[in-house]
């Protein structure tokens, strides 16, 4: 039996807006994170203020390995106050779960959607209060 794997990621900067869309099939690792890691390291500091809006499309993730799981912690802590807008798309129960515990280690909002259309739509509206910055 053949087991997908792996992990897409793109990475789109205007000026000090980043949009990072990540795109997991099969269970994720520590080995993924190493090659993701450096990308958004590298991304998000080009830029001296960065904000960032984030894409995961999960709907083929089947779930992490322990380090891996570490590492997107450590993740979410390094970069969590750049984080604006994290949108986990999927259809697992646990997702949602995951999204709101996502909440408490980034400053910007994190929302479940189980469409990626919706998805891209929550992240594509600015909220009134950041037509300013």
């Amino acid at each position: 039996m053949m087991t997908k794997h792996g992990l897409t990621i793109g990475i789109e900067r205007v000026n000090q807006d980043c949009f990072i869309s990540l795109k997991a099939i099969g269970k994720l690792t520590h080995d993924d994170y190493l090659a993701i890691t450096p990308l958004i390291d590298g991304a998000l500091s080009q830029v001296e203020k960065p904000h960032a809006d984030v894409l995961f499309d999960a709907t083929e993730l089947d779930g992490w390995e322990l380090r891996a799981a570490w590492d997107d912690f450590k993740l979410g802590l390094k970069h969590g106050r750049e984080f604006q807008r994290i949108a986990i798309c999927g259809n697992k129960r646990w997702l949602q779960v995951a999204a709101k515990i996502g909440e408490w280690f980034i400053s910007g909002d994190v929302k479940y959607f189980d469409d990626v259309e919706d998805a891209l739509e929550w992240l594509a509206n600015i909220p009134a209060n950041d037509v300013t910055n």
